[in-house]
């Protein structure tokens, strides 16, 4: 009965918010306690629910903290010279554009933080994607998939866990995986590539008129900066546009003008704009991208904001501190030694606020949900179930049935029931064929691709928020690909005799 009420619970809420019925945080909420009644144990529904914001608040504390301090290094430029870069190879390329994304969230990601990587990221990409009329869902998708490879670093979490719960080594885990998970991000790759073919084809090659122009009124600068800046609504008479090869000069301008008329889109991110948004048209959302001549950069701190986030990363790293504890310390440090006067800091704090409201209630809620699911037994049971429901051949073959199972456990459970509570049988059953737990381990980690875009992970609030997204569209888009560089990932290691 549990086992039925679990999934029956989990497909009830993917339905709701992939149709739009219901909010996240509403269905977060109000489902996991109408299917607690249906269980007979709505009287103990707010002990499962303190006990779960319990065990989330650490992470509320984390992100919360974690978008501060991240938010005032975007603010005062600490990453402009990446995304410099990354623009400069985008240029206006479609093809380019969802690649860079995909480079830029790979290497964001070797901190081992999913909000960091999608703060920045989204950050960098958003003005561009909405300034050519890309798709925004496959912004989110790209970055959460290229950033669910690399959630794979032994200080990302999985493999920490899966060390933990075997009692191995994390180094012989992971190392060994370095071939299969190179093949899979080289997939997100190739995977970026094809979406970003598919989006020139809906809306054509487009092409800044020049590297370096002489705007009427304006000093040179590069077309680049221009056109984040254009994108926001902040440029000072930003008037360079993007326009078709092929397109006449004469009727540039008048295309420009239609598209600023028609050019209120929905935020959701399904891909419906049509084409490039002008300068006139800065998007009603108000995203504040980054603009190179922004009020908040201070240039003379770099070196220092630099040390200071190389010295947190490693203070992680090293786990000296509790991480909620740690970028509560950077938060504070930052905003005081960037911003001394006490008006600008709570500037800064306000600027931030929103996504900090918005990240930290979906996790509270998502708090109720797994307070659930994990009160009830009902995640005891559908694991159960599914373990038991392994055929007794396939017993020689469990790394590869643990492989497969990691896809929707991952997806459906947090990581550390996974890990904690699944993975140590699967590997028990394993031992009992001659399967090594290390392979079992590493078989663990492949579903972390699509893990990244599960709704109980904190972080993919934060990617789907800052980028504007519906949750739901977020799902229908990237689950597919996230399955398939999972299967790829899980091929390459079978390949290479690693699994």
């Amino acid at each position: 009965m549990l086992t039925f009420l679990g999934f029956a619970m989990i497909a009830t809420f993917l339905v709701l918010i992939m149709m739009k019925k219901m909010s996240p945080i509403a269905a977060l909420v109000l489902i996991p306690a109408l299917f607690c009644v249906f269980a007979g144990k709505g009287a103990h529904l707010g002990d499962y629910v303190i006990d779960g914001v319990g065990k989330l608040a650490p992470t509320a504390a984390m992100l919360m903290f974690a978008i501060v301090y991240f938010g005032v290094m975007i603010d005062v430029g600490l990453f402009d010279p990446i995304v410099r870069g990354i623009l400069r190879f985008c240029k206006a390329d479609p093809v380019r554009v969802v690649v860079g994304t995909a480079v830029l969230a790979a290497i964001v990601s070797l901190d081992g933080d999913g909000s960091t990587t999608f703060m920045i990221t989204v950050s960098a990409m958003y003005p561009l994607y909405k300034r050519l009329g890309l798709s925004l869902v496959v912004m989110t998708g790209v970055a959460a998939t290229a950033n669910g490879v690399m959630n794979t670093l032994p200080w990302g979490g999985p493999t920490a866990r899966a060390a933990t719960a075997l009692k191995l080594d994390a180094s012989d885990i992971f190392v060994p995986m370095i071939p299969a998970l190179a093949v899979g991000l080289v997939f997100v790759f190739i995977l970026a590539y094809v979406l970003g073919l598919k989006e020139r084809r809906r809306i054509g090659t487009l092409v800044l008129p020049g590297d370096v122009e002489q705007v009427s009124g304006q000093s040179a600068e590069p077309a680049e900066e221009r056109l984040l800046v254009a994108a926001t609504g902040s440029a000072e008479g930003g008037t360079a546009a993007l326009a078709e090869p092929s397109a006449a000069s004469a009727s540039a301008s008048a295309s420009a003008s239609a598209s600023a008329s028609a050019s209120g889109g929905t935020g959701t991110g399904s891909g419906s704009d049509s084409g490039p948004v002008p300068d006139s048209a800065a998007p009603e959302d108000g995203f504040q991208g980054l603009d190179p001549r922004r009020a908040t950069l201070r240039p003379r701190l770099y070196w220092f904001n630099a040390g200071l986030t190389v010295a947190l990363l490693a203070a992680m790293i090293m786990e000296l501190l509790p991480i909620p504890v740690l970028f509560l310390l950077g938060a504070a440090l930052a905003l005081t030694v960037n911003f001394p006067h006490m008006p600008d800091q709570k500037a800064r704090i306000a600027a931030h606020a929103d996504n900090v409201l918005n990240v930290a209630g979906m996790v509270f809620a998502a708090a109720v949900f797994t307070g659930v699911l994990s009160g009830t037994g009902m995640v005891k049971h559908m694991a159960d179930w599914l373990v038991g429901a392994i055929p007794e051949g396939m017993g020689p073959h469990m790394a590869l049935v643990t492989g497969l199972l990691s896809l929707p456990l991952t997806y459906f459970m947090s990581n550390d029931g996974f890990y904690f509570g699944v993975l140590p049988v699967l590997a028990e059953a394993g031992a009992a064929h001659g399967v090594s737990p290390l392979e079992i381990a590493r078989a663990s980690l492949v579903g972390q691709a699509l893990h990244m875009s599960s709704p109980l992970v904190p972080a993919v609030y934060v990617l789907v928020g800052m980028a504007r997204v519906e949750f739901g569209d977020h799902t229908r888009f990237t689950v597919k690909w996230a399955v398939l560089t999972s299967l790829v990932v899980l091929g390459a290691g079978m390949l290479f005799g690693i699994i």
